[in-house]
Protein backbone atom coordinates (compact mmCIF):
# COMPACT_ATOMS: atom_id res chain seq x y z
CA UNK A 1 0.00 0.00 0.00
CA UNK A 2 1.34 3.46 -0.92
CA UNK A 3 2.19 6.02 1.74
CA UNK A 4 -0.80 8.18 0.78
CA UNK A 5 -3.31 5.30 0.97
CA UNK A 6 -1.99 4.18 4.33
CA UNK A 7 -2.33 7.64 5.93
CA UNK A 8 -5.20 9.08 7.92
CA UNK A 9 -5.60 12.84 7.49
CA UNK A 10 -6.88 15.04 10.29
CA UNK A 11 -7.79 18.72 10.29
CA UNK A 12 -8.41 20.52 13.58
CA UNK A 13 -9.89 24.02 13.67
CA UNK A 14 -8.81 25.43 17.03
CA UNK A 15 -10.46 28.14 19.09
CA UNK A 16 -10.07 29.15 22.72
CA UNK A 17 -13.05 27.06 23.83
CA UNK A 18 -13.26 24.15 21.38
CA UNK A 19 -11.68 22.05 18.63
CA UNK A 20 -13.55 21.03 15.46
CA UNK A 21 -12.06 17.80 14.10
CA UNK A 22 -12.38 16.34 10.60
CA UNK A 23 -10.89 12.93 9.76
CA UNK A 24 -10.61 11.31 6.33
CA UNK A 25 -8.44 8.96 4.28
CA UNK A 26 -6.79 9.54 0.91
CA UNK A 27 -9.75 8.37 -1.18
CA UNK A 28 -12.22 10.15 1.12
CA UNK A 29 -14.13 6.88 1.47
CA UNK A 30 -13.94 7.38 5.23
CA UNK A 31 -15.14 10.62 6.80
CA UNK A 32 -15.82 11.63 10.36
CA UNK A 33 -16.19 14.98 12.10
CA UNK A 34 -16.87 15.94 15.68
CA UNK A 35 -16.35 18.73 18.23
CA UNK A 36 -14.43 18.58 21.52
CA UNK A 37 -13.50 21.04 24.22
CA UNK A 38 -10.07 22.66 23.94
CA UNK A 39 -8.73 21.14 27.15
CA UNK A 40 -6.97 17.97 28.20
CA UNK A 41 -10.25 15.99 28.24
CA UNK A 42 -10.98 17.07 24.68
CA UNK A 43 -7.47 16.07 23.61
CA UNK A 44 -7.91 12.66 25.24
CA UNK A 45 -11.22 12.27 23.38
CA UNK A 46 -9.51 12.95 20.03
CA UNK A 47 -6.77 10.47 20.92
CA UNK A 48 -9.20 7.70 21.93
CA UNK A 49 -11.41 8.17 18.86
CA UNK A 50 -8.37 7.94 16.60
CA UNK A 51 -7.36 4.69 18.30
CA UNK A 52 -10.88 3.33 17.68
CA UNK A 53 -10.93 4.45 14.03
CA UNK A 54 -7.45 3.39 12.86
CA UNK A 55 -7.90 -0.42 12.95
CA UNK A 56 -10.97 -0.20 10.66
CA UNK A 57 -9.23 1.98 8.04
CA UNK A 58 -6.04 -0.07 7.54
CA UNK A 59 -4.07 3.17 7.98
CA UNK A 60 -0.64 3.01 9.56
CA UNK A 61 0.25 6.73 9.54
CA UNK A 62 -1.38 9.97 10.72
CA UNK A 63 -0.95 13.52 9.45
CA UNK A 64 -2.64 16.23 11.51
CA UNK A 65 -2.91 19.88 10.41
CA UNK A 66 -3.82 22.89 12.56
CA UNK A 67 -3.56 26.60 11.99
CA UNK A 68 -0.93 28.37 14.04
CA UNK A 69 -3.23 30.38 16.30
CA UNK A 70 -0.79 31.41 18.99
CA UNK A 71 -1.27 29.90 22.42
CA UNK A 72 -4.66 28.30 21.61
CA UNK A 73 -3.17 25.71 19.24
CA UNK A 74 -0.05 25.09 21.34
CA UNK A 75 -1.54 22.61 23.82
CA UNK A 76 -3.42 20.36 21.40
CA UNK A 77 -0.48 20.30 18.96
CA UNK A 78 1.91 19.41 21.76
CA UNK A 79 -0.42 16.75 23.16
CA UNK A 80 -0.93 14.92 19.86
CA UNK A 81 2.68 15.16 18.70
CA UNK A 82 3.89 13.73 22.04
CA UNK A 83 1.18 11.07 22.41
CA UNK A 84 2.76 7.73 23.35
CA UNK A 85 -0.28 5.74 22.20
CA UNK A 86 -0.27 7.39 18.74
CA UNK A 87 3.51 7.18 18.38
CA UNK A 88 3.36 3.79 16.66
CA UNK A 89 1.26 5.39 13.90
CA UNK A 90 4.09 7.79 12.98
CA UNK A 91 1.93 10.80 13.76
CA UNK A 92 3.09 14.09 12.25
CA UNK A 93 1.51 17.35 13.41
CA UNK A 94 1.81 20.52 11.33
CA UNK A 95 0.96 24.03 12.55
CA UNK A 96 0.56 26.03 9.36
CA UNK A 97 0.36 29.74 8.60
CA UNK A 98 -3.38 30.68 8.44
CA UNK A 99 -2.70 32.30 5.06
CA UNK A 100 -1.97 28.85 3.58
CA UNK A 101 -5.44 27.59 4.48
CA UNK A 102 -7.02 30.88 3.40
CA UNK A 103 -5.42 30.66 -0.04
CA UNK A 104 -6.34 26.98 -0.38
CA UNK A 105 -9.93 27.73 0.61
CA UNK A 106 -10.14 30.15 -2.34
CA UNK A 107 -10.09 27.12 -4.68
CA UNK A 108 -13.46 26.08 -3.19
CA UNK A 109 -15.56 28.88 -4.63
CA UNK A 110 -18.91 27.83 -3.14
CA UNK A 111 -17.91 26.76 0.35
CA UNK A 112 -19.33 28.38 3.50
CA UNK A 113 -16.97 29.76 6.15
CA UNK A 114 -17.76 27.66 9.22
CA UNK A 115 -15.67 25.86 11.83
CA UNK A 116 -16.49 22.33 10.51
CA UNK A 117 -15.65 23.43 6.98
CA UNK A 118 -12.40 24.96 8.21
CA UNK A 119 -11.35 21.63 9.72
CA UNK A 120 -12.19 19.93 6.40
CA UNK A 121 -9.95 22.41 4.55
CA UNK A 122 -7.07 21.67 6.94
CA UNK A 123 -7.45 17.90 6.51
CA UNK A 124 -7.59 18.29 2.73
CA UNK A 125 -4.40 20.35 2.73
CA UNK A 126 -2.67 17.31 4.20
CA UNK A 127 -4.48 14.88 1.87
CA UNK A 128 -3.32 16.62 -1.32
CA UNK A 129 0.29 16.65 -0.12
CA UNK A 130 0.77 20.31 0.76
CA UNK A 131 2.60 19.46 3.98
CA UNK A 132 5.47 17.66 2.23
CA UNK A 133 7.70 20.73 2.18
CA UNK A 134 6.80 21.78 5.73
CA UNK A 135 8.51 20.86 8.98
CA UNK A 136 6.47 18.94 11.57
CA UNK A 137 5.58 20.62 14.83
CA UNK A 138 8.24 20.08 17.48
CA UNK A 139 5.89 20.60 20.35
CA UNK A 140 7.69 21.11 23.59
CA UNK A 141 10.89 22.52 22.12
CA UNK A 142 9.19 25.07 19.86
CA UNK A 143 6.73 26.14 22.53
CA UNK A 144 9.47 26.50 25.14
CA UNK A 145 11.74 28.37 22.74
CA UNK A 146 8.96 30.76 21.75
CA UNK A 147 8.08 31.42 25.38
CA UNK A 148 11.71 32.36 26.07
CA UNK A 149 12.20 34.54 22.99
CA UNK A 150 8.93 36.36 23.64
CA UNK A 151 9.81 36.80 27.30
CA UNK A 152 13.10 38.35 26.19
CA UNK A 153 11.16 40.91 24.11
CA UNK A 154 9.04 41.64 27.18
CA UNK A 155 12.15 42.24 29.30
CA UNK A 156 13.80 44.37 26.60
CA UNK A 157 10.71 46.57 26.38
CA UNK A 158 10.61 46.97 30.18
CA UNK A 159 14.31 47.85 30.17
CA UNK A 160 13.88 50.47 27.44
CA UNK A 161 10.89 51.97 29.24
CA UNK A 162 12.73 52.14 32.57
CA UNK A 163 15.78 53.77 30.97
CA UNK A 164 13.59 56.40 29.32
CA UNK A 165 11.92 57.13 32.63
CA UNK A 166 15.22 57.22 34.55
CA UNK A 167 16.62 59.79 32.13
CA UNK A 168 13.94 62.30 33.19
CA UNK A 169 15.17 62.16 36.80
CA UNK A 170 18.83 62.10 35.74
CA UNK A 171 18.28 65.28 33.75
CA UNK A 172 16.78 67.00 36.79
CA UNK A 173 19.71 65.99 38.95
CA UNK A 174 22.58 66.41 36.44
CA UNK A 175 21.29 68.24 33.37
CA UNK A 176 24.51 67.95 31.32
CA UNK A 177 25.05 64.26 32.02
CA UNK A 178 25.73 62.32 28.81
CA UNK A 179 25.34 65.33 26.48
CA UNK A 180 27.63 65.31 23.41
CA UNK A 181 29.93 68.07 24.72
CA UNK A 182 30.51 66.17 27.97
CA UNK A 183 30.35 62.59 26.76
CA UNK A 184 33.00 60.65 28.68
CA UNK A 185 31.89 57.08 27.85
CA UNK A 186 30.36 55.44 24.78
CA UNK A 187 27.53 54.01 26.86
CA UNK A 188 25.71 56.31 29.29
CA UNK A 189 24.48 53.17 31.09
CA UNK A 190 27.98 51.82 31.70
CA UNK A 191 28.98 50.85 35.22
CA UNK A 192 31.23 53.93 35.46
CA UNK A 193 28.46 56.34 34.48
CA UNK A 194 25.91 54.76 36.81
CA UNK A 195 28.39 54.65 39.70
CA UNK A 196 29.02 58.41 39.37
CA UNK A 197 25.26 59.07 39.51
CA UNK A 198 24.93 56.94 42.63
CA UNK A 199 28.07 58.10 44.45
CA UNK A 200 27.56 61.87 44.11
CA UNK A 201 24.24 63.25 45.32
CA UNK A 202 24.40 66.46 43.25
CA UNK A 203 26.58 68.34 40.70
CA UNK A 204 27.81 70.44 43.62
CA UNK A 205 29.26 67.31 45.26
CA UNK A 206 31.23 66.59 42.08
CA UNK A 207 32.50 70.17 41.93
CA UNK A 208 33.54 70.11 45.59
CA UNK A 209 35.31 66.76 45.21
CA UNK A 210 39.03 67.02 44.54
CA UNK A 211 40.29 66.07 41.10
CA UNK A 212 42.46 63.36 42.68
CA UNK A 213 39.53 61.78 44.55
CA UNK A 214 37.29 61.83 41.48
CA UNK A 215 40.08 60.36 39.34
CA UNK A 216 40.69 57.60 41.89
CA UNK A 217 36.96 56.82 41.99
CA UNK A 218 36.78 56.58 38.18
CA UNK A 219 39.82 54.28 38.10
CA UNK A 220 38.25 52.07 40.76
CA UNK A 221 34.76 51.64 39.26
CA UNK A 222 36.06 51.32 35.68
CA UNK A 223 38.78 48.87 36.75
CA UNK A 224 41.39 51.06 35.01
CA UNK A 225 39.46 50.90 31.75
CA UNK A 226 40.33 54.50 30.77
CA UNK A 227 43.82 55.42 29.57
CA UNK A 228 43.36 59.01 30.79
CA UNK A 229 41.15 58.94 33.91
CA UNK A 230 42.19 62.43 35.00
CA UNK A 231 40.90 63.87 31.70
CA UNK A 232 37.62 62.05 32.26
CA UNK A 233 37.42 63.51 35.77
CA UNK A 234 38.00 67.04 34.41
CA UNK A 235 35.24 66.54 31.82
CA UNK A 236 32.78 65.36 34.48
CA UNK A 237 33.62 68.40 36.65
CA UNK A 238 33.09 70.64 33.65
CA UNK A 239 29.67 69.05 33.01
CA UNK A 240 28.76 69.52 36.68
CA UNK A 241 29.62 73.24 36.55
CA UNK A 242 27.44 73.66 33.43
CA UNK A 243 24.46 71.86 34.97
CA UNK A 244 21.45 73.48 36.58
CA UNK A 245 21.19 73.57 40.35
CA UNK A 246 18.15 72.52 42.35
CA UNK A 247 17.07 73.42 45.84
CA UNK A 248 18.86 71.06 48.23
CA UNK A 249 15.57 69.55 49.43
CA UNK A 250 14.87 68.15 45.92
CA UNK A 251 17.99 66.02 45.61
CA UNK A 252 17.11 63.32 48.15
CA UNK A 253 13.82 62.17 46.52
CA UNK A 254 15.33 62.46 43.03
CA UNK A 255 18.33 60.38 44.08
CA UNK A 256 16.00 57.79 45.58
CA UNK A 257 14.01 57.59 42.34
CA UNK A 258 17.21 57.26 40.27
CA UNK A 259 18.58 54.59 42.60
CA UNK A 260 15.34 52.62 42.35
CA UNK A 261 15.38 52.83 38.55
CA UNK A 262 19.02 51.73 38.40
CA UNK A 263 18.19 48.66 40.49
CA UNK A 264 15.49 47.74 37.99
CA UNK A 265 17.76 48.43 35.01
CA UNK A 266 20.50 46.19 36.40
CA UNK A 267 17.93 43.50 37.23
CA UNK A 268 16.49 43.56 33.70
CA UNK A 269 20.01 43.46 32.23
CA UNK A 270 20.89 40.45 34.37
CA UNK A 271 17.64 38.65 33.52
CA UNK A 272 18.10 39.24 29.78
CA UNK A 273 21.58 37.68 29.99
CA UNK A 274 20.11 34.63 31.76
CA UNK A 275 17.35 34.31 29.16
CA UNK A 276 19.90 34.62 26.35
CA UNK A 277 21.84 31.70 27.83
CA UNK A 278 18.68 29.61 28.19
CA UNK A 279 17.71 30.35 24.59
CA UNK A 280 21.11 29.21 23.32
CA UNK A 281 20.86 25.97 25.32
CA UNK A 282 17.29 25.21 24.18
CA UNK A 283 18.01 26.03 20.53
CA UNK A 284 20.37 23.08 20.03
CA UNK A 285 19.03 20.76 17.33
CA UNK A 286 15.96 22.90 16.53
CA UNK A 287 15.46 23.20 12.74
CA UNK A 288 19.22 22.94 12.23
CA UNK A 289 19.43 23.59 8.43
CA UNK A 290 17.50 26.88 8.61
CA UNK A 291 19.27 27.86 11.83
CA UNK A 292 22.67 27.42 10.17
CA UNK A 293 21.52 29.56 7.22
CA UNK A 294 20.46 32.33 9.60
CA UNK A 295 23.61 32.13 11.70
CA UNK A 296 25.81 32.40 8.62
CA UNK A 297 24.65 36.01 8.14
CA UNK A 298 27.16 38.31 9.93
CA UNK A 299 25.44 40.10 12.81
CA UNK A 300 22.76 37.46 13.46
CA UNK A 301 23.66 35.62 16.63
CA UNK A 302 21.89 32.69 18.28
CA UNK A 303 19.33 34.86 20.10
CA UNK A 304 18.14 36.76 17.00
CA UNK A 305 18.14 33.50 15.01
CA UNK A 306 16.07 31.82 17.73
CA UNK A 307 13.61 34.72 17.81
CA UNK A 308 13.04 34.51 14.05
CA UNK A 309 12.81 30.70 13.92
CA UNK A 310 10.50 30.43 16.93
CA UNK A 311 7.95 32.67 15.17
CA UNK A 312 8.06 31.37 11.59
CA UNK A 313 8.69 27.71 12.48
CA UNK A 314 9.95 26.99 8.98
CA UNK A 315 10.39 29.25 5.97
CA UNK A 316 8.73 26.57 3.82
CA UNK A 317 5.37 27.51 5.31
CA UNK A 318 5.54 30.75 3.34
CA UNK A 319 5.01 31.20 -0.40
CA UNK A 320 7.77 33.79 -0.67
CA UNK A 321 9.61 36.60 1.04
CA UNK A 322 6.58 38.86 0.56
CA UNK A 323 4.54 36.51 2.73
CA UNK A 324 7.10 36.68 5.54
CA UNK A 325 7.18 40.48 5.29
CA UNK A 326 3.38 40.62 5.57
CA UNK A 327 3.39 38.15 8.46
CA UNK A 328 5.89 40.36 10.28
CA UNK A 329 3.97 43.55 9.42
CA UNK A 330 7.00 45.07 7.67
CA UNK A 331 5.00 46.48 4.76
CA UNK A 332 3.74 49.95 3.89
CA UNK A 333 0.43 51.28 2.63
CA UNK A 334 0.52 53.81 -0.18
CA UNK A 335 -0.70 57.36 0.52
CA UNK A 336 -1.53 58.81 -2.88
CA UNK A 337 -4.10 61.17 -4.38
CA UNK A 338 -3.98 62.39 -7.97
CA UNK A 339 -0.41 63.35 -8.76
CA UNK A 340 0.49 63.59 -5.06
CA UNK A 341 2.27 60.72 -3.33
CA UNK A 342 3.33 61.09 0.29
CA UNK A 343 6.94 60.46 1.29
CA UNK A 344 5.93 59.62 4.85
CA UNK A 345 3.97 56.34 4.84
CA UNK A 346 3.30 54.27 7.95
CA UNK A 347 4.35 50.66 8.40
CA UNK A 348 1.32 48.37 8.60
CA UNK A 349 2.45 46.64 11.83
CA UNK A 350 -0.52 44.27 11.48
CA UNK A 351 1.52 41.07 11.63
CA UNK A 352 3.47 39.18 14.26
CA UNK A 353 4.99 41.80 16.57
CA UNK A 354 7.65 39.42 17.91
CA UNK A 355 8.88 38.42 14.47
CA UNK A 356 8.95 42.12 13.52
CA UNK A 357 11.03 42.91 16.62
CA UNK A 358 13.65 40.25 15.93
CA UNK A 359 13.94 40.99 12.20
CA UNK A 360 14.40 44.72 12.84
CA UNK A 361 16.92 44.10 15.64
CA UNK A 362 18.77 41.68 13.36
CA UNK A 363 18.84 44.30 10.59
CA UNK A 364 20.26 46.85 13.02
CA UNK A 365 23.08 44.42 13.76
CA UNK A 366 23.67 43.17 10.21
CA UNK A 367 24.18 46.69 8.87
CA UNK A 368 27.25 46.97 11.11
CA UNK A 369 28.85 43.87 9.61
CA UNK A 370 27.78 43.67 5.95
CA UNK A 371 28.91 46.62 3.76
CA UNK A 372 25.99 46.21 1.33
CA UNK A 373 23.47 46.67 4.11
CA UNK A 374 25.43 49.51 5.69
CA UNK A 375 25.43 51.37 2.35
CA UNK A 376 21.73 50.70 1.86
CA UNK A 377 20.90 51.91 5.39
CA UNK A 378 22.77 55.21 4.92
CA UNK A 379 21.22 55.72 1.48
CA UNK A 380 17.72 55.42 2.93
CA UNK A 381 18.72 57.48 5.98
CA UNK A 382 19.74 60.42 3.78
CA UNK A 383 16.64 60.29 1.55
CA UNK A 384 14.37 62.00 4.09
CA UNK A 385 14.55 64.45 6.98
CA UNK A 386 11.86 62.87 9.21
CA UNK A 387 12.17 59.59 11.12
CA UNK A 388 15.49 58.93 9.40
CA UNK A 389 16.76 56.08 11.58
CA UNK A 390 13.42 54.30 11.99
CA UNK A 391 12.65 54.52 8.28
CA UNK A 392 16.11 53.41 7.16
CA UNK A 393 16.15 50.55 9.65
CA UNK A 394 12.69 49.31 8.64
CA UNK A 395 13.63 49.34 4.96
CA UNK A 396 16.89 47.56 5.76
CA UNK A 397 14.86 44.94 7.66
CA UNK A 398 12.66 44.48 4.58
CA UNK A 399 15.77 43.96 2.47
CA UNK A 400 17.10 41.48 5.03
CA UNK A 401 13.91 39.40 4.78
CA UNK A 402 14.72 38.76 1.10
CA UNK A 403 18.15 37.45 2.08
CA UNK A 404 16.76 35.35 4.94
CA UNK A 405 14.14 33.73 2.72
CA UNK A 406 16.61 33.12 -0.09
CA UNK A 407 19.15 31.39 2.15
CA UNK A 408 16.74 29.41 4.32
CA UNK A 409 14.52 28.20 1.46
CA UNK A 410 17.54 26.85 -0.44
CA UNK A 411 19.50 25.66 2.58
CA UNK A 412 22.44 27.88 1.68
CA UNK A 413 24.99 29.78 3.76
CA UNK A 414 25.75 33.48 3.42
CA UNK A 415 28.46 34.38 0.94
CA UNK A 416 30.24 37.68 1.59
CA UNK A 417 30.59 38.12 -2.19
CA UNK A 418 26.80 37.78 -2.63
Amino acid sequence: MSQELSTLYIGIDVSKESNYVYITNFTQSFKKSFKTLNNVHGAESIESQLLDILPSTDCTDIICVLESTGIYSAHIATYLSASETLFRYNILVYCINPKISKNYRASFSDMDKTDPKDSYILADIARVGRTKDLHPFKGSQKLALQRLTRHRVHLAELLAKEKTYALTNIYLKFSEFGKPDYKFTANKWSNTALSILEEYSSPEDIINSSLEDLTAFIMSVSKNHFANPSDIAKLIKKAARASYRLDQVAYEPINYAISSSLILIRTYDAEIKKVNKSIEDLLKGFNLPEYLSLRSIPGIGPVFAAGILSEIGSVHQFKGEESIAKYAGITWRKHQSGTFEADDTKMTKTGNQYLRYYVIEAANSVKNYVPTYKTYYHKKFNEVTNHQHKRALALTARKLIRLIYGLMSKGQLFDKNY
